[in-house]
This record gives structure tokens, C-alpha cells and sequence, in this order.
């Protein structure tokens, strides 16, 4: 089998850059960007460190082929190419999880799924001769995307979406997802040295993604994965190595002001116990509190928030009142840098100021937008040195 393989890690659309500085940062090298997608290139171990590692990718698949075909035979003789005996046993459970096609001849998506399964079933049977596949053993899901007749056939690695983490059990009415918060927190420059405040905390998505940030927990430290059970492909010790890591580098003692607000108390319950799950309930503090009321006596924070958009017709009324108070709070915190993610189209105007930047963001299929107001840089403290020291002895003399 190869050395190197490609993976391609889907992400939201307008975070892909955050999901191509994450992968480099882990040392692989980078192949392609493309809207909502990543494509990289590592070791089969990379597909341990990416599913453990990554915050803002969706999931992470194992290439396996791509060619094109604009006829079910030639989908039946291109997946057929595919040397399947290299990725699956001979008890494997095999089937095409999904199939999507964009701007091409073959649109049929079941149709390409029963064609596919065919032709990997007629690969799988002239290379370990029998007629018959018991499929008792893992589970190897796959995953065809067709776009402009291009077909990219891969295996899916994650299992479910990266986004579940595993420790949000109760979430609000319009959560939003785990890889999306986390990758919103990185379009910005918050620091774990710096003061974060959600009034709109919901479950606590953002503080609790935020404080796993700053103590380096890996998001997917306390989750399984699909590719675990492939053991023909990577062993028990292969995956221990990667979780290892990710306990080497948490650090669940490190301590930040993280604060979460919401008028409704069972969610803030809620948020806690979820903080509590995610190992950093005491690096947030959840308060019942309005958001007319948020006030801060220190300087120089940051608010990240997903205040609700009035999706629903009977709540469209209530949000200019609701975005008035956002931006009534925002102006007593003159030194803070604010972030918020809106589909509320009026969302600058009631808030009363002009967003620096404006970056389109799809949570889901709904179009938002993430509208960024960077406060002043705090001071820069000044290093004391044996000279200052020096002189201020001199003048206490």
C-alpha cells in the first residue's frame, strides 16, 4: 500500500481558511481549497490526528478515486478501477453512505449509490474469489460527490459529524454547531489571556468551545470514530498514539474569564452541565442575565454571539428592539471588540454602527453573516528591566 494519501476534510463555507491553517499547523501539506472543502495530503495516520485534531472540520474522508463519467458505465468501470481489496477486507460492510451531484449528466443519486455498490462488489469478488460476501465484519461507509462530472469517491473516516463532541446533550433553539462556533473564535484574535463574554450563550457553545481552545483540548479527545474499527488499515496502538497526544497537550488547570449569559434559566443549566461534560466548568461562569443588563468593569474583551435572527415570522417584530439593546450594551463597552453572527438583515442598523468587516457564513443552509467590530488594542505592558529597578531604588533613596 502507498505511503502518502489524500484526505479531504468538508468544513463550512467561508471557514475555509480556518480549516486549511488548522491542517497545516498539524504538518500536512495542503493540495487544494475549494468552496466548504480542504484537500490535504499526509501519512494514513493523519486520519487519527485530523478526526482528534481538527475544530472546524466537518468530517475527514480517505480518497480513494476520482475520474469522470457522464454514463452509468462508465461510473460501473470507474469504481470498479478502484482497488478495493486495499481499503477493505473480505468481511467488510460495505455501501455508499451518500451520493451527491452538482452540474452533472449523472444525477441520480440512488441510482449511483446501487451502481457503485455493484461494481465494488464484482472488484471485491475477482480478487478474493468467492460470490458471496458474508459483510459481518466493520463497517466501511462510502461517499461518491459528483461535480461537473467529475466523481470523487471516498471512505468516510468520522462516523458522525465532527461537530459532536460528545458533551452537548441539552441545547437552545437555534444551536449553532460545534465546528462552526470554533471557527468563528478563530476569525478573531481572542486569546485565552484576554476576557470573552457570550450574552446570547444558548447551550454555551462559544464559551465552552472557547475554553477548550485556551486549555488545548482537542475536540474530538472524548469521541470514537469510524475508522477505528479498521484494523487492516490502522491498529489500536495507532489510534492511542493520537488520543496520547491529545491529553499531553490539554492543560485542564489553565484558568481564563469566560462568561456566558442567557435570560432563560434552564438553558444556562443546561450550558453548565455541558461545560461540565467538556471538563472546562471551571473556566466559564454561566449567569441568568438579560442583555440590556451586560455591563463589564474591565477593558478591552471581546463579545463572540449568535443573538436569534427572528427566523420565525411572530419574533421578526421583536428584533429591532432586541438588536437596539445589543448595540446600547455594545456602547458601554467602548474599549471591546464585538463579534456577532446574524441572519437579521437590519442587524447594523438597530445595533447603530458599521460592522470593519462583514464575512458571509452559511450555518446549515441558511446564509448569515458575521459581522465584526474590532475594539482598540490593549496597551502593550512594558518588561521591567534591572535598570528600572535600579532607578526606582534610587529615587526611594
Amino acid at each position: 500500500m502507498k505511503e502518502i494519501f489524500e484526505f479531504s476534510a468538508p468544513c463550512h463555507f467561508g471557514l475555509e481558511a480556518i480549516c486549511k491553517r488548522e491542517i497545516m499547523d498539524l504538518g500536512y501539506d495542503i493540495t487544494k481549497v475549494e468552496d466548504g472543502r480542504v484537500t490535504f495530503e499526509g501519512p494514513l495516520s493523519a486520519m487519527v490526528r485530523a478526526n482528534i485534531f481538527l475544530r472546524s472540520a466537518q468530517r475527514i474522508l480517505l480518497k480513494v478515486g476520482e475520474f469522470k463519467a457522464v454514463t452509468f458505465e462508465e461510473l460501473f468501470q470507474g469504481i470498479r478501477q478502484i482497488p478495493w481489496e486495499e481499503y477493505l477486507p473480505v468481511d467488510a460492510r460495505f455501501w455508499v453512505t451518500k451520493a451527491t451531484s452538482v452540474k452533472s449528466t449523472l444525477f441520480s443519486t440512488s441510482d449511483i449509490q446501487s451502481i457503485a455498490k455493484k461494481a465494488m462488489v464484482e472488484r471485491m469478488k475477482n480478487h478474493f474469489h468467492v460470490n458471496w460476501f458474508e459483510e459481518n465484519g466493520a463497517d466501511y461507509p462510502v461517499r461518491i460527490s459528483f461535480y461537473k462530472d467529475i466523481a470523487l469517491v471516498s471512505l468516510e473516516t468520522s462516523g458522525e459529524s465532527l461537530h459532536k463532541r460528545g458533551y452537548r446533550k441539552m441545547v437552545s433553539k437555534a444551536p449553532i454547531e460545534e465546528t462552526l462556533a470554533a471557527g468563528l473564535i478563530q476569525l478573531t484574535p481572542w486569546n485565552k489571556d484576554r476576557i470573552l463574554v457570550d450574552p446570547f450563550c444558548g447551550s454555551g457553545t462559544f464559551p465552552i468551545e472557547a475554553a477548550m481552545m485556551g486549555a488545548g483540548i482537542a475536540p474530538g479527545m472524548n469521541r470514537s470514530f469510524q475508522g477505528m474499527q479498521w484494523k487492516n488499515l490502522l491498529s489500536e496502538q495507532d489510534w492511542r498514539k493520537g488520543f496520547d497526544e491529545a491529553r499531553d497537550l490539554a492543560d485542564f488547570e489553565t484558568r481564563m474569564d469566560i462568561q456566558g449569559y442567557d435570560i432563560d434559566p434552564q438553558i444556562v443549566k443546561a450550558a453548565r452541565e455541558n461545560a461540565g461534560r467538556a471538563g472546562v466548568a471551571h473556566m466559564i461562569h454561566f449567569q441568568q442575565r438579560p442583555v440590556h443588563k451586560l455591563r463589564h468593569p474591565k477593558k478591552y474583551g471581546f463579545i463572540i454571539t449568535n443573538p436569534p435572527y427572528g427566523e420565525r415570522m411572530e419574533d421578526k417584530e421583536d428584533m429591532p428592539v432586541l438588536y437596539r439593546e445589543i448595540g446600547e450594551a455594545f456602547s458601554h463597552l467602548d474599549s471591546w471588540s464585538e463579534y456577532v453572527i446574524t441572519a437579521y438583515e437590519d442587524a447594523e442598523k438597530y445595533i447603530g454602527k458599521k460592522a470593519a468587516k462583514n464575512r458571509k457564513i452559511y450555518n446549515g443552509m441558511m446564509k448569515t453573516y458575521f459581522y465584526q467590530f474590532p475594539g482598540p488594542k490593549p496597551p502593550k505592558r512594558r518588561v521591567q528591566t534591572g535598570d528600572d529597578i535600579g532607578k526606582k531604588r534610587d529615587k526611594e533613596m
